[in-house]
């Protein structure tokens, strides 16, 4: 009788039975946490771009002060405002060969460009815009880098930047998610007098004797492939071919027609 209980038939039938408990256990578990684990992802992904926009508060309620964040759908090609469900994921319409397009030249190493992007705009108590956050990625040394570019209502000051995923290396290119690094960035100017793109990342520091300071952030020492990658990224997503037609619209809106004149006035 002991010989056949320890067969390798009785094993082989106790081993499959324990597998399919196993099976099951984790079957259910997946489906039961799934709707946490999505609550999880989309008040992380909430607050990244709070915290973008320089509006996050440690201990704050996440779910509440994104009440006052709109989410819109933006065509890329003309800037304009579209229609899209509330579960568009632009990073799988980018995957989408029906839904995006084939970038080149490609100095972000994206590969491939949604037609529609998302964009946030926080408004203050008397419902006006105050910032306007925008998803950016591209490619720094190991790993695609996503995060938030927030504007302020100009369209040109930058409020914040954020990095809330990429694989660069810790203590170096890694530094792109240090708060001191961010601070570089809140004030600057993304354009110049004449609407062109002249924000960069350079190599060093931006001292007072630096030309155009305004538009120069602080290098990172020891990572400038992950430093190249952020400036390409920021170049390309406030262009012409990202979402530079959005940006134009904004500040005719709020300036007019001849939006750069009010706006360097202002400035000035």
């Amino acid at each position: 009788m002991a010989n056949n209980r320890e067969s390798i038939g009785n094993t082989l039938k106790v081993a499959f039975f324990l597998c399919l408990v196993c099976a099951v256990v984790v079957s259910t578990l997946a489906v039961g946490l799934r709707p946490a684990q999505h609550d999880n992802r989309t008040q992380f992904r909430q607050q990244n771009i709070l915290q973008a926009a320089g509006l996050y508060e440690r201990g704050m309620d996440v779910r509440s002060a994104f009440e006052n964040i709109e989410r819109r759908f933006v065509d890329i090609e003309t800037g304009e405002y579209v229609e899209r469900s509330e579960d568009y994921d632009q990073r799988r319409a980018a995957r989408d060969p029906n839904e995006s397009r084939a970038v080149s030249p490609d100095p972000a190493g994206i590969r491939r460009q949604a037609h529609v992007a998302e964009v946030f705009l926080a408004r203050d108590e008397a419902g006006e815009i105050n910032r306007i956050i925008l998803p950016v990625h591209g490619y720094g040394l190991w790993s695609t880098m996503y995060g938030f570019l927030a504007l302020e209502a100009d369209a040109n000051t930058i409020a914040g930047i954020g990095f809330f995923d990429h694989a660069e290396t810790p203590g170096l290119g890694g530094e792109i998610e240090n708060p001191r690094w961010q601070e570089n960035w809140v004030g600057k100017k993304l354009f110049d007098d004449d609407g062109n793109v002249a924000i960069e990342v350079i190599k060093g520091s931006v001292g007072p004797d630096v030309p155009d300071r305004e538009h120069k952030i602080d290098g990172l020492s020891g990572a400038t492939i992950t430093a190249n990658g952020v400036n390409h990224m920021v170049q390309f997503w406030v262009g012409e071919r990202g979402f530079g037609p959005y940006l134009e619209r904004m500040r005719e809106q709020q300036y007019g027609d001849d939006s750069w004149a009010a706006v360097v006035a202002i400035e000035e």
